[in-house]
């Protein structure tokens, strides 16, 4: 009897750990993939967002297969990540950074910064320089609109 009940709560303490791990790891960080484009048909890429203890939202974007932006029909010479705020504004969140790995010839391109403002989709266009204000015409990729917010609100 008494290993009977034993084993009950370890079951259930098992169980509650489970859960609260799920739980922590859910709620700590949110992956968004990219659509599909018709600028950069090859392209596939994602976007994780973490808030962190100080309501800021870590942001890490990853991008394979992405031709470079001088292939592009645009003489424009990088590409620019963008996000849409909560707020209602849109910020440059900064250049791509492109690279192949060591022991394969795939292209990456990737991103990670961080931002006061809570996204509610997240862009890249080709621009002609890094430090422009606002996003041009042409969206090279885009994630759809983070429904209900990305993150749970404390």
């Amino acid at each position: 009897m008494k290993l009977q009940r034993r084993s009950g709560i370890i079951k259930s303490l098992i169980i509650v750990t489970i859960l609260a791990l799920t739980g922590t790891i859910t709620s700590c960080a949110k992956k968004v993939n990219f659509q599909q484009s018709s600028v950069v048909p090859g392209a596939d890429g994602t976007v994780r967002v973490k808030q962190d203890g100080n309501d800021n939202y870590n942001i890490k974007v990853r991008i394979k297969d992405l031709a470079t932006v001088d292939r592009l029909e645009s003489s424009k010479d990088t590409y620019v990540v963008w996000m849409d705020t909560r707020q209602g504004t849109t910020e440059n969140l900064g250049q791509l950074i492109s690279s192949s790995g060591l022991f394969s010839s795939q292209k990456t391109a990737s991103l990670e910064t961080v931002s006061s403002y809570e996204p509610v989709r997240i862009f890249v266009t080709a621009e002609q320089g890094r430090n422009v204000n606002y996003p041009g015409r042409e969206i090279v990729l885009t994630t759809d609109s983070f429904r209900d917010g990305l993150l749970r609100r404390r």
